[in-house]
């Protein structure tokens, strides 16, 4: 009983962050937002940060200030493997796989944990309409196996995340969010409906009385439409525009 309703004051803390950003008007309020999610998922930091078409940048999260300045006035992101590691990947990033051997790398490594950044990172690429690229991360310090818990437990909830701060970002910015609508079958909106919630293929299949190649025909359609690089991103887009509820 004690078990159930730990889960279900996480289940709770998780509805209310996604009720706060589909509530918010303003930007701000996108920064309250994030310091929230750090305290929800226990780690030290989060943050969003994007790169339009036209080259400028955006980001609200709880890095340190001095940090940032440091950052931006040494030109790290020439020379930071995360931003290399999202740009050639439509996958989530675990900076333990990104390679950190250069000397100029390494450098930068001591410097960012020197600012408090964490040894852990998980950063999600996100890519939107008009060549808008944006990247949310989370950071944390914590040896290996704490960190690999966190993140067989929230991998889920994180992409979900993203694409939820990503779409409430892109409101904010007049002309940039592509308007256009996405519009998806019964039968797809069904498909990742139940994906979303967990099931097997095999499973969803038998639930719509379909076969396994059926349903693969919806969900490619479906990832089609959403511009999403597989079905997980489908999930994700299909949930952030409000086309299912998981």
């Amino acid at each position: 009983m004690e078990l159930n309703q730990y889960i279900m004051e996480k289940i709770q803390d998780l509805d209310q962050i996604l009720d706060l950003l589909a509530a918010t008007r303003t930007l701000p309020s996108l920064q309250q937002i994030v310091e929230k999610l750090t305290e929800y998922l226990q780690v030290d930091h989060a943050v969003y940060h994007w790169v339009d078409s036209l080259g400028d940048h955006y980001h609200f999260g709880t890095y340190p200030s001095d940090w940032v300045e440091r950052y931006q006035s040494e030109e790290y992101v020439r020379i930071d493997p995360v931003v290399t590691g999202c740009y050639q990947s439509f996958h989530p990033v675990d900076w333990r796989r990104l390679d950190w051997s250069p000397r100029k790398v390494r450098l930068f490594l001591r410097d960012a944990l020197a600012h408090g950044i964490g040894n852990q990172g998980y950063s999600i690429p996100i890519r939107g309409p008009s060549g808008q690229f944006a990247v949310f991360t989370i950071s944390h310090n914590c040896d290996d196996s704490d960190w690999d818990a966190l993140i067989s437990n929230y991998n889920r909830e994180l992409l979900l995340l993203a694409h939820f701060f990503n779409r409430k970002a892109l409101e904010f910015e007049p002309g940039r969010l592509d308007t256009q609508e996405i519009s998806l079958s019964p039968r797809e909106i069904d498909a990742l409906t139940l994906l979303g919630q967990g099931q097997s293929r095999a499973q969803v299949a038998q639930a719509l009385s379909i076969s396994e190649h059926t349903l693969r025909v919806y969900i490619e359609s479906a990832r089609y439409k959403l511009g999403a690089a597989n079905t997980t991103h489908a999930i994700a887009r299909a949930t952030s525009y409000g086309l299912i509820v998981i």
